[in-house]
């Protein structure tokens, strides 16, 4: 069983993130920089800036729904605190 992770991807021209799963980030990251994805087109390019990892795809896509709940949200802005 392959494991799955969320990404949170940072536009680099945009106060914008793009949350996601995936089994391969780097493959995915690459797709968004190309252009394969509607929302992110426009704000290409992406860097990666932060993932998780799980061992089923329905524990990543929890922690997905979370992440982009109002809840989620404040984790991902201290994730920003933090970083600096």
């Amino acid at each position: 069983m392959a494991e799955h992770y969320i990404y949170i991807l940072l536009s680099k021209v945009a106060p914008k993130t793009y949350t996601g799963v995936t089994f391969d980030v780097e493959k995915r990251l690459s797709e968004h920089n190309n252009g394969c994805n509607g929302y992110s087109r426009k704000y290409k390019p992406w860097e990666l800036f932060h993932k998780e990892i799980f061992k089923t795809k329905k524990e990543a896509l929890q922690r997905e729904k979370y992440l982009k709940s109002s809840a989620g949200r404040k984790f991902v802005r201290s994730l920003f605190k933090n970083d600096n």
